[in-house]
Protein backbone atom coordinates (compact mmCIF):
# COMPACT_ATOMS: atom_id res chain seq x y z
CA UNK A 1 0.00 0.00 0.00
CA UNK A 2 1.07 3.67 -0.99
CA UNK A 3 0.24 6.54 0.94
CA UNK A 4 0.46 10.57 0.56
CA UNK A 5 3.60 11.90 1.59
CA UNK A 6 2.70 13.98 3.92
CA UNK A 7 -0.28 16.35 5.11
CA UNK A 8 1.32 19.50 4.49
CA UNK A 9 0.60 21.99 1.63
CA UNK A 10 2.42 25.16 0.34
CA UNK A 11 6.42 25.30 1.00
CA UNK A 12 6.40 21.38 1.56
CA UNK A 13 9.19 20.03 0.01
CA UNK A 14 8.04 16.42 0.26
CA UNK A 15 5.24 17.75 -2.26
CA UNK A 16 6.32 18.61 -5.18
CA UNK A 17 3.34 18.69 -7.01
CA UNK A 18 0.77 21.64 -7.41
CA UNK A 19 -2.09 22.15 -4.42
CA UNK A 20 -4.95 21.22 -6.87
CA UNK A 21 -2.86 17.93 -7.53
CA UNK A 22 -2.79 14.44 -5.77
CA UNK A 23 1.02 14.16 -3.81
CA UNK A 24 2.78 11.53 -5.69
CA UNK A 25 2.62 8.41 -3.50
CA UNK A 26 5.39 7.22 -1.75
CA UNK A 27 5.66 3.33 -0.71
CA UNK A 28 7.40 2.76 2.66
CA UNK A 29 11.05 1.07 2.81
CA UNK A 30 13.10 0.60 5.77
CA UNK A 31 15.36 3.42 4.78
CA UNK A 32 12.54 5.69 4.75
CA UNK A 33 11.61 4.34 8.29
CA UNK A 34 14.63 4.17 9.73
CA UNK A 35 15.21 7.87 8.57
CA UNK A 36 12.30 8.97 11.12
CA UNK A 37 12.92 11.58 13.36
CA UNK A 38 11.36 14.14 15.96
CA UNK A 39 9.99 17.14 14.09
CA UNK A 40 7.95 18.36 17.09
CA UNK A 41 7.56 17.46 20.83
CA UNK A 42 4.38 19.23 22.88
CA UNK A 43 4.48 19.51 26.19
CA UNK A 44 0.88 19.76 27.10
CA UNK A 45 0.31 16.94 29.27
CA UNK A 46 1.04 16.84 33.34
CA UNK A 47 0.69 13.08 33.15
CA UNK A 48 0.87 9.94 31.02
CA UNK A 49 -1.07 10.27 28.25
CA UNK A 50 -2.90 7.28 27.38
CA UNK A 51 -4.89 6.69 24.22
CA UNK A 52 -4.20 8.30 20.88
CA UNK A 53 -6.32 8.31 17.80
CA UNK A 54 -6.46 9.85 14.21
CA UNK A 55 -9.71 10.82 12.71
CA UNK A 56 -10.52 8.72 8.80
CA UNK A 57 -8.73 11.68 6.78
CA UNK A 58 -5.46 11.61 9.37
CA UNK A 59 -5.61 15.19 9.29
CA UNK A 60 -6.84 15.30 13.16
CA UNK A 61 -4.92 13.60 16.02
CA UNK A 62 -6.66 13.14 19.65
CA UNK A 63 -4.63 12.29 23.10
CA UNK A 64 -6.28 11.56 26.55
CA UNK A 65 -4.24 11.77 29.15
CA UNK A 66 -3.90 10.66 33.16
CA UNK A 67 -4.76 14.42 34.07
CA UNK A 68 -8.29 14.29 32.59
CA UNK A 69 -7.32 16.38 29.92
CA UNK A 70 -8.41 15.80 26.42
CA UNK A 71 -5.86 17.54 23.06
CA UNK A 72 -6.64 17.87 19.39
CA UNK A 73 -3.87 18.21 17.45
CA UNK A 74 -4.21 19.26 13.72
CA UNK A 75 -1.59 17.24 11.82
CA UNK A 76 -1.51 19.62 8.78
CA UNK A 77 -0.16 22.44 10.82
CA UNK A 78 1.59 20.60 13.17
CA UNK A 79 -0.29 22.75 16.35
CA UNK A 80 -1.74 21.95 18.48
CA UNK A 81 -5.87 22.73 18.21
CA UNK A 82 -8.23 22.28 21.15
CA UNK A 83 -7.86 20.98 25.04
CA UNK A 84 -10.96 19.77 26.60
CA UNK A 85 -11.37 18.61 30.57
CA UNK A 86 -13.44 15.86 32.14
CA UNK A 87 -12.16 16.68 35.62
CA UNK A 88 -15.73 14.94 36.51
CA UNK A 89 -15.65 11.65 35.18
CA UNK A 90 -11.88 11.06 33.83
CA UNK A 91 -10.86 10.28 30.38
CA UNK A 92 -9.74 7.48 28.76
CA UNK A 93 -9.62 5.81 24.71
CA UNK A 94 -10.96 8.86 23.16
CA UNK A 95 -11.78 7.25 19.66
CA UNK A 96 -12.85 9.60 16.87
CA UNK A 97 -16.26 8.56 15.30
CA UNK A 98 -16.32 8.82 11.58
CA UNK A 99 -16.85 12.52 12.14
CA UNK A 100 -13.56 14.50 13.05
CA UNK A 101 -15.46 16.93 15.36
CA UNK A 102 -17.23 13.71 17.65
CA UNK A 103 -15.18 11.63 19.81
CA UNK A 104 -16.41 8.62 21.98
CA UNK A 105 -14.23 7.94 25.26
CA UNK A 106 -14.61 6.06 28.58
CA UNK A 107 -14.98 7.15 32.29
CA UNK A 108 -12.22 6.85 34.46
CA UNK A 109 -14.39 8.00 37.68
CA UNK A 110 -17.57 8.49 39.06
CA UNK A 111 -19.02 5.71 36.92
CA UNK A 112 -18.57 3.14 33.85
CA UNK A 113 -20.41 5.39 31.51
CA UNK A 114 -19.63 5.99 28.04
CA UNK A 115 -19.68 9.60 26.90
CA UNK A 116 -20.45 10.79 23.11
CA UNK A 117 -18.73 14.23 22.93
CA UNK A 118 -19.11 16.98 19.97
CA UNK A 119 -15.30 18.65 20.35
CA UNK A 120 -17.02 21.73 18.59
CA UNK A 121 -19.02 22.82 21.40
CA UNK A 122 -17.66 20.61 24.01
CA UNK A 123 -21.43 19.10 24.73
CA UNK A 124 -22.15 15.60 25.26
CA UNK A 125 -24.29 14.55 22.58
CA UNK A 126 -25.20 10.96 24.06
CA UNK A 127 -24.26 8.51 26.98
CA UNK A 128 -23.76 4.81 26.81
CA UNK A 129 -24.76 3.14 30.04
CA UNK A 130 -24.52 -0.68 30.67
CA UNK A 131 -20.75 -1.64 31.86
CA UNK A 132 -20.90 -2.68 35.52
CA UNK A 133 -16.74 -2.00 35.66
CA UNK A 134 -14.19 0.03 34.48
CA UNK A 135 -13.84 -0.19 30.56
CA UNK A 136 -10.66 -0.98 29.60
CA UNK A 137 -11.24 -1.38 25.73
CA UNK A 138 -13.39 0.64 23.20
CA UNK A 139 -12.60 0.32 19.45
CA UNK A 140 -15.46 1.94 16.40
CA UNK A 141 -16.17 -0.11 13.47
CA UNK A 142 -14.54 0.84 10.12
CA UNK A 143 -17.57 0.51 8.36
CA UNK A 144 -20.78 2.34 10.12
CA UNK A 145 -21.57 3.89 13.30
CA UNK A 146 -21.10 0.68 15.98
CA UNK A 147 -18.76 0.53 18.39
CA UNK A 148 -16.92 -2.19 21.02
CA UNK A 149 -16.33 -1.95 24.57
CA UNK A 150 -14.70 -4.21 27.12
CA UNK A 151 -14.83 -4.68 30.34
CA UNK A 152 -13.90 -6.89 33.01
CA UNK A 153 -17.58 -8.54 32.63
CA UNK A 154 -18.68 -7.95 29.94
CA UNK A 155 -17.88 -7.13 25.71
CA UNK A 156 -21.16 -5.05 24.31
CA UNK A 157 -21.70 -3.65 21.28
CA UNK A 158 -23.25 0.27 21.00
CA UNK A 159 -24.69 2.21 18.57
CA UNK A 160 -23.90 5.88 18.32
CA UNK A 161 -27.31 6.72 17.23
CA UNK A 162 -28.56 4.70 20.32
CA UNK A 163 -28.22 4.86 24.02
CA UNK A 164 -29.14 1.20 24.04
CA UNK A 165 -26.49 -1.45 24.27
CA UNK A 166 -27.20 -3.45 20.95
CA UNK A 167 -25.65 -7.09 22.17
CA UNK A 168 -23.24 -8.20 24.87
CA UNK A 169 -21.04 -11.02 25.44
CA UNK A 170 -20.42 -11.96 29.41
CA UNK A 171 -16.49 -12.63 30.64
CA UNK A 172 -14.31 -12.77 32.73
CA UNK A 173 -10.84 -10.60 32.74
CA UNK A 174 -9.13 -8.12 30.83
CA UNK A 175 -9.96 -7.79 26.97
CA UNK A 176 -8.14 -6.81 24.15
CA UNK A 177 -10.51 -6.26 21.07
CA UNK A 178 -10.39 -5.33 17.33
CA UNK A 179 -12.06 -4.77 13.98
CA UNK A 180 -10.86 -6.39 11.02
CA UNK A 181 -11.00 -3.76 7.87
CA UNK A 182 -14.49 -5.28 6.56
CA UNK A 183 -15.90 -4.31 9.94
CA UNK A 184 -17.57 -7.77 9.68
CA UNK A 185 -15.38 -9.79 12.17
CA UNK A 186 -14.15 -8.70 15.74
CA UNK A 187 -10.92 -10.29 17.30
CA UNK A 188 -10.98 -10.58 21.62
CA UNK A 189 -8.04 -11.66 23.33
CA UNK A 190 -8.13 -12.83 27.17
CA UNK A 191 -4.78 -13.20 28.18
CA UNK A 192 -3.55 -15.85 26.02
CA UNK A 193 -6.80 -16.96 24.49
CA UNK A 194 -7.69 -15.22 21.03
CA UNK A 195 -11.22 -15.65 19.82
CA UNK A 196 -12.93 -14.39 16.87
CA UNK A 197 -16.62 -13.30 16.47
CA UNK A 198 -18.99 -13.02 13.79
CA UNK A 199 -20.40 -9.37 14.21
CA UNK A 200 -23.35 -10.49 13.24
CA UNK A 201 -24.00 -13.72 14.87
CA UNK A 202 -21.80 -12.89 18.07
CA UNK A 203 -23.82 -14.23 20.45
CA UNK A 204 -23.53 -17.19 19.19
CA UNK A 205 -19.87 -17.53 20.42
CA UNK A 206 -16.68 -17.06 18.84
CA UNK A 207 -16.18 -19.41 15.46
CA UNK A 208 -12.75 -19.55 16.14
CA UNK A 209 -10.76 -20.02 19.35
CA UNK A 210 -6.71 -20.32 19.50
CA UNK A 211 -4.04 -19.95 22.25
CA UNK A 212 -1.59 -17.05 21.69
CA UNK A 213 2.17 -18.67 20.77
CA UNK A 214 1.13 -22.05 21.92
CA UNK A 215 2.33 -23.32 18.09
CA UNK A 216 5.64 -21.54 18.76
CA UNK A 217 6.01 -23.16 21.93
CA UNK A 218 5.40 -20.06 23.75
CA UNK A 219 4.24 -20.78 27.73
CA UNK A 220 0.76 -18.98 27.97
CA UNK A 221 0.73 -17.73 31.40
CA UNK A 222 3.72 -15.49 30.01
CA UNK A 223 0.95 -13.60 27.47
CA UNK A 224 -1.26 -11.28 28.35
CA UNK A 225 -2.48 -9.29 25.67
CA UNK A 226 -3.73 -4.95 26.13
CA UNK A 227 -4.32 -4.41 22.30
CA UNK A 228 -5.60 -6.12 19.09
CA UNK A 229 -4.84 -4.45 15.86
CA UNK A 230 -5.47 -6.06 12.09
CA UNK A 231 -3.24 -5.25 9.41
CA UNK A 232 -4.73 -3.64 6.83
CA UNK A 233 -5.24 -6.11 4.13
CA UNK A 234 -6.97 -8.15 7.02
CA UNK A 235 -4.52 -11.19 6.89
CA UNK A 236 -2.44 -10.79 9.87
CA UNK A 237 -3.14 -9.44 13.67
CA UNK A 238 -1.01 -8.00 16.26
CA UNK A 239 -1.18 -8.76 19.84
CA UNK A 240 0.35 -6.25 21.74
CA UNK A 241 1.60 -7.32 25.16
CA UNK A 242 3.14 -5.32 28.40
CA UNK A 243 5.56 -7.87 28.31
CA UNK A 244 8.69 -8.90 26.61
CA UNK A 245 7.27 -9.91 23.54
CA UNK A 246 4.56 -8.99 20.91
CA UNK A 247 2.97 -11.24 18.45
CA UNK A 248 1.85 -11.82 14.94
CA UNK A 249 -0.85 -13.83 14.43
CA UNK A 250 -2.47 -15.34 11.00
CA UNK A 251 -6.12 -13.54 11.27
CA UNK A 252 -7.01 -16.93 9.15
CA UNK A 253 -6.08 -19.88 11.34
CA UNK A 254 -5.12 -18.49 14.19
CA UNK A 255 -1.73 -19.24 14.35
CA UNK A 256 0.95 -17.38 15.79
CA UNK A 257 3.26 -15.79 13.22
CA UNK A 258 5.96 -14.62 15.00
CA UNK A 259 7.37 -13.34 18.39
CA UNK A 260 8.78 -10.32 18.58
CA UNK A 261 11.71 -8.90 20.43
CA UNK A 262 14.07 -6.47 21.30
CA UNK A 263 12.56 -4.14 22.82
CA UNK A 264 11.98 -2.93 26.82
CA UNK A 265 8.94 -4.22 28.34
CA UNK A 266 6.60 -2.79 30.44
CA UNK A 267 6.02 -5.67 33.09
CA UNK A 268 6.82 -3.75 36.11
CA UNK A 269 5.27 -0.61 35.20
CA UNK A 270 1.74 0.49 37.00
CA UNK A 271 0.45 1.97 33.89
CA UNK A 272 0.07 0.12 30.32
CA UNK A 273 -1.63 2.23 27.89
CA UNK A 274 -2.55 -0.89 25.48
CA UNK A 275 -1.48 1.15 22.34
CA UNK A 276 2.26 0.12 22.74
CA UNK A 277 2.26 -1.11 18.75
CA UNK A 278 1.13 -0.43 15.73
CA UNK A 279 0.80 -1.19 12.14
CA UNK A 280 2.25 1.11 9.18
CA UNK A 281 -0.33 1.95 7.23
CA UNK A 282 0.90 -0.60 4.42
CA UNK A 283 0.69 -3.36 6.73
CA UNK A 284 4.27 -4.47 6.29
CA UNK A 285 6.14 -2.99 9.34
CA UNK A 286 5.33 -2.59 12.84
CA UNK A 287 6.22 0.03 15.55
CA UNK A 288 6.47 -0.16 19.09
CA UNK A 289 7.12 1.91 22.22
CA UNK A 290 9.84 0.41 25.01
CA UNK A 291 10.33 1.26 28.53
CA UNK A 292 13.68 2.85 27.22
CA UNK A 293 11.86 5.69 25.44
CA UNK A 294 12.98 4.27 21.77
CA UNK A 295 10.40 3.23 18.96
CA UNK A 296 11.69 -0.23 17.76
CA UNK A 297 10.45 -1.24 14.27
CA UNK A 298 10.03 -4.52 12.89
CA UNK A 299 9.82 -5.51 9.07
CA UNK A 300 7.28 -8.11 9.14
CA UNK A 301 7.17 -8.32 5.08
CA UNK A 302 10.40 -9.23 5.09
CA UNK A 303 9.61 -11.88 7.59
CA UNK A 304 7.12 -13.71 6.59
CA UNK A 305 8.78 -13.46 2.85
CA UNK A 306 12.45 -15.21 4.99
CA UNK A 307 9.71 -17.69 6.56
CA UNK A 308 8.29 -18.72 3.20
CA UNK A 309 11.91 -19.05 1.40
CA UNK A 310 12.71 -21.29 4.02
CA UNK A 311 9.87 -23.38 4.24
CA UNK A 312 9.58 -23.98 0.03
CA UNK A 313 13.84 -24.87 0.31
CA UNK A 314 15.03 -25.36 3.77
CA UNK A 315 18.08 -27.12 2.29
CA UNK A 316 18.87 -23.91 -0.27
CA UNK A 317 18.45 -22.10 1.97
CA UNK A 318 20.67 -23.15 4.86
CA UNK A 319 19.91 -23.46 8.35
CA UNK A 320 21.69 -20.29 9.43
CA UNK A 321 19.66 -18.56 7.29
CA UNK A 322 16.88 -18.44 9.93
CA UNK A 323 19.29 -17.51 12.90
CA UNK A 324 20.74 -14.58 11.68
CA UNK A 325 23.55 -15.86 9.75
CA UNK A 326 23.93 -14.90 5.84
CA UNK A 327 22.39 -17.24 3.34
CA UNK A 328 23.45 -18.93 0.74
CA UNK A 329 23.82 -16.14 -1.98
CA UNK A 330 25.43 -14.17 0.93
CA UNK A 331 22.41 -11.09 1.08
CA UNK A 332 22.29 -9.41 4.46
CA UNK A 333 21.41 -11.49 7.23
CA UNK A 334 17.91 -12.02 8.69
CA UNK A 335 16.72 -11.14 12.24
CA UNK A 336 13.86 -13.93 12.07
CA UNK A 337 14.84 -17.10 13.98
CA UNK A 338 13.75 -20.35 13.57
CA UNK A 339 11.56 -20.41 16.37
CA UNK A 340 9.67 -17.55 14.86
CA UNK A 341 11.48 -14.82 17.18
CA UNK A 342 11.67 -11.95 15.33
CA UNK A 343 14.23 -9.05 16.11
CA UNK A 344 13.74 -5.29 15.38
CA UNK A 345 15.46 -3.55 12.16
CA UNK A 346 15.92 0.17 13.70
CA UNK A 347 15.27 1.74 17.21
CA UNK A 348 14.58 5.26 17.02
CA UNK A 349 14.52 7.41 19.76
CA UNK A 350 12.67 10.54 21.01
CA UNK A 351 11.40 10.01 25.24
CA UNK A 352 13.64 10.48 27.97
CA UNK A 353 10.99 8.28 29.33
CA UNK A 354 9.13 4.87 28.68
CA UNK A 355 7.52 5.86 25.28
CA UNK A 356 3.96 4.36 26.39
CA UNK A 357 1.81 4.77 22.90
CA UNK A 358 2.70 4.55 19.06
CA UNK A 359 0.63 4.83 16.11
CA UNK A 360 1.22 5.47 12.43
CA UNK A 361 -0.82 8.18 10.76
CA UNK A 362 -3.70 5.93 8.31
CA UNK A 363 -3.27 8.62 5.44
CA UNK A 364 -0.10 10.55 5.86
CA UNK A 365 4.06 9.71 6.20
CA UNK A 366 4.06 11.14 10.08
CA UNK A 367 4.21 8.70 13.35
CA UNK A 368 2.91 10.20 16.42
CA UNK A 369 4.81 8.78 20.04
CA UNK A 370 3.79 9.55 23.39
CA UNK A 371 4.92 9.44 27.10
CA UNK A 372 3.93 12.18 29.27
CA UNK A 373 4.98 14.25 26.29
CA UNK A 374 3.55 14.01 22.45
CA UNK A 375 5.99 13.94 19.45
CA UNK A 376 5.40 14.09 15.89
CA UNK A 377 7.90 11.96 13.60
CA UNK A 378 9.05 12.84 9.76
CA UNK A 379 11.51 10.56 7.90
CA UNK A 380 15.02 12.23 6.80
CA UNK A 381 14.69 14.27 3.99
CA UNK A 382 17.79 12.88 2.66
CA UNK A 383 16.58 9.72 2.75
CA UNK A 384 13.31 10.23 0.04
CA UNK A 385 15.27 12.86 -2.47
CA UNK A 386 14.73 16.18 -0.76
CA UNK A 387 16.92 19.12 0.20
CA UNK A 388 15.99 19.94 3.82
CA UNK A 389 12.46 19.30 5.83
CA UNK A 390 10.69 22.65 6.91
CA UNK A 391 10.28 21.94 10.63
CA UNK A 392 7.08 22.36 12.69
CA UNK A 393 9.15 24.20 15.47
CA UNK A 394 8.43 27.76 14.84
CA UNK A 395 4.92 27.22 14.75
CA UNK A 396 3.88 25.15 11.75
CA UNK A 397 3.96 24.23 7.97
CA UNK A 398 4.45 27.91 6.00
Amino acid sequence: MSFSEGPYNSGNPLQQTPIASAPAPVVLTPALLGSLKVSKIFKDNTQIITSLDFDDSGTKCVTSAQDESLHVYDCITGKLDKTLFSKKYGVHLARFTHRSTNVVYASTKEDDTLRYLSLHDNKYIRYFRGHEKKVVALEMSPSDDTFLAGSEDSIRLWDLRSPNCQGAVSIVGRPAMAFDPSGMVFAVALGFTLRLYDVKAFDRGPFKVAEIGSNLGIKKETIVATQLEFSTDGKNLLVTTASEAHYVVDAYDATTRFRLIGHYSYTNEPFQSGGEASWTPDGKYIVSGSKDGGVYVWDIAKAIADQQAYINNPQGMGSSYLNGGANNNGSSTSLLSANGELKPFKVLKAHGTPSHIVAFNPKYLMMVSGSTELAFWEPDPNAIGVDALHDFSKGGRH
